[in-house]
């Protein structure tokens, strides 16, 4: 701190906390709308300012500890806040118990993630990411504007969905990182091929596909973890069965 700090990351950490904090003013004043879109452009700030720092090689300490302080008000408390006033209000107090899982949920797991960075394995995450997690309900509400809703809703659904989230982030279940995918490396053509397609798809419905995306991005954590299980109950079955053969039983 005393050698100064570097502007151009934490500029883009800035940007991510005044569009989370300005989804949470939207929300407050009915335009769910634009709240979910504020939520949508944090994340993409806050994803450009770790790679801008990598790029650059002005990764900090300070860095990281202003981008958590960040990702709490953008994918904590705007999340939380807009399920809240959209959908979880009819509920009365399960409803803003619901919002207030979240949050809580959402600042565990990123004291969690603070502690663990440098002993977790960098191509998965613990729980499902913040970010991911608040991406969902941002565009669950874009998708029901593009469904014809008009604005604020009462449906079961959303209040599971909320609780569904906060459980995920604080789970032990992992999700890819995707952090092993460097574009500024040469990578196979198939790839850029599935690129282009998923590009044209999000751009021809843009609500419909990326709440596909993050649905499928959702159930990938628990899918992977049954399907690994049921790998290791098969491999020491055989085992089992080996032993058994060796010792004659």
């Amino acid at each position: 701190m005393k050698k100064g700090i570097y502007i151009l990351p934490n500029l883009f950490t800035t940007g991510a906390l005044f569009f989370g904090f300005y989804s949470v003013v939207s929300s407050y004043n009915g335009d769910y709308k634009w709240a979910a879109i504020s939520i949508v452009i944090s994340a993409i700030f806050d994803t450009l300012d770790g790679k801008v720092a990598r790029l650059t090689g002005t990764t900090s300490k300070f860095g990281v500890e202003y981008d958590s302080l960040a990702d709490l008000i953008s994918f904590g408390m705007a999340p939380a806040f807009l399920a809240y006033t959209w959908a979880l209000i009819p509920f009365g107090r399960y409803g803003w118990l619901a919002a207030f899982l979240y949050l809580t949920c959402a600042a565990l797991r990123l004291a969690r993630f603070n502690v663990q960075v440098e002993t977790v394995e960098k191509t998965r995450f613990k729980g499902v990411p913040s970010p991911a997690a608040a991406g969902m309900i941002a565009i669950t509400v874009l998708l029901s504007y593009h469904l014809g809703g008009i604005g604020s809703t009462k449906h079961f659904t959303i209040l599971l969905m909320v609780y569904f989230l906060a459980f995920l982030m604080v789970s032990n279940v992992t999700y890819r990182s995707f952090k092993e995918l460097e574009f500024s490396k040469r990578q196979p053509f198939s790839l850029l091929v599935v690129a282009v397609l998923l590009l044209i798809l999000i751009i021809a419905e843009p609500q419909v596909m990326l709440f596909t995306i993050g649905v499928i991005y959702l159930i990938s954590g628990p899918v992977e973890l049954m399907l690994n299980l049921a790998k290791r109950k098969a491999r020491d079955s055989k085992l089992s069965e080996t032993k058994k053969k060796d010792t004659g039983i």
